[in-house]
């Protein structure tokens, strides 16, 4: 709004209305003892296009962002612990502490003869990454092992600017209410772990209603967080009560999505000095990485298609790749059609020359 507002057309401005008489050239009395309020007065436009900014849901940011939410009811997400699955030789004590790759992870609760949750003291994503051998930080009499073996529920950051403005669009333009699409999705999302949600509406008659989930970093779910968002929604020993967040009468299911492995084989031409084994790494992740991003768009998608296209424009953003041609899915030259409760996982990654 102050863009014009610059150092150049205040002087400028100030300048014109001095008689020109005097003298106001660079570097003269006056305009040196004007030059420090100019640059004041650019300064504080500056200021108030920034206010202006932090008025508006769609340009503010940060803790104005949190507070302009906030006044509508909607607050910003916290960072949560990830919570993971260890398994020992024996049975460790409640409250035990182990280490593992710059982490600790404290045994909050048994699930069954030497299988424990565990809970890393450090929230967000870090905590999602450490799967191996632990070290307990005390000793403990008799073991000789001790494995962190799966993420049960995934921790995540504070909420990002852009997940919070979502939300508050979500809830001016799809109001939630009384168990509609919008309802459920508002409140499984906010569920530590679920990153995304498929409302199935009447799926097997009137009152009945199925989710399917992924989490917090677009994978298929563990049980125990299927588990844990089915008990938060319609506790299965209760459906349809009311004890949960869904209405009295509707009968939910939450079911994970399941995965889709595709393999790909392409024929490769290389640049000199270049072959398969160097890039294999760099091919891996680059498709590893496209099918990420899909995954990441599942739940706006009815279903996700796997594009030939897609994938060899990015093999040829490669270094050392001179060509790509004849790349097939799954055995086939074509797209591959995900069904819409799947997302996909990368297969075998190969090339026809070899």
């Amino acid at each position: 709004m102050y863009e014009h507002m610059t150092f150049e057309s205040l002087m400028k401005e100030m300048l014109s209305r001095i008689p020109n008489d005097l003298d106001k050239r660079e570097g003269s009395v006056l305009y040196n003892a004007l030059a420090p309020s100019a640059i004041e007065l650019q300064n504080a436009y500056i200021e108030m296009d920034n206010i202006l900014d932090m008025v508006f849901v769609d340009t503010t940011e940060g803790v104005f962002l949190t507070k302009k939410c906030h006044e509508r009811g909607i607050e910003r997400l916290d960072a949560t612990k990830a919570i993971v699955k260890g398994e020992f030789n024996i049975d460790v004590p409640i409250g035990s502490r182990f280490y593992i790759e710059g982490l600790h992870y404290i045994v909050t609760e048994k699930i069954s003869q030497n299988v424990f949750k565990m809970q890393c003291e450090t929230a967000g994503e870090k905590g999602n990454h450490n799967i191996g051998d632990m070290i307990p930080v005390e000793y403990i009499q008799g073991l000789t092992s001790a494995i962190l073996t799966e993420v049960l529920i995934p921790g995540e950051e504070i909420e990002s600017d852009q997940s919070l403005r979502q939300r508050y669009y979500d809830s001016l333009f799809g109001i939630a209410f009384g168990g509609n699409i919008a309802d459920y999705k508002q409140k499984v999302l906010q569920m530590q772990g679920v990153g995304a949600v498929k409302v199935y509406p009447t799926w097997q008659g009137g009152g009945t209603v199925k989710l399917v989930i992924l989490t917090s970093e677009y994978k298929a779910p563990s049980q125990e967080l299927v588990d844990m968002v089915q008990t938060a929604i319609d506790p299965t020993q209760n459906q349809g009560q009311g004890l949960g967040l869904a209405p009295i009468g509707h009968v939910v299911t939450v079911v994970g999505a399941q995965q889709t492995t595709v393999d790909v084989t392409a024929r490769i031409t290389y640049q000199n000095g270049y072959y398969f084994d160097r890039i294999q790494s760099a091919l891996e992740q680059t498709i590893e990485d496209y099918f990420n991003e899909l995954n990441e768009s599942w739940g706006n998608e009815k279903n996700l298609v796997v594009r030939i296209s897609r994938i060899e424009s990015r093999i040829l953003d490669l270094e050392g790749v001179l060509d790509v041609s004849d790349t097939e899915l799954n055995g086939q030259m074509r797209n591959i059609e995900i069904d819409e409760n799947n997302i996909v996982v990368r297969g075998q990654v190969n090339d026809k020359r070899n």
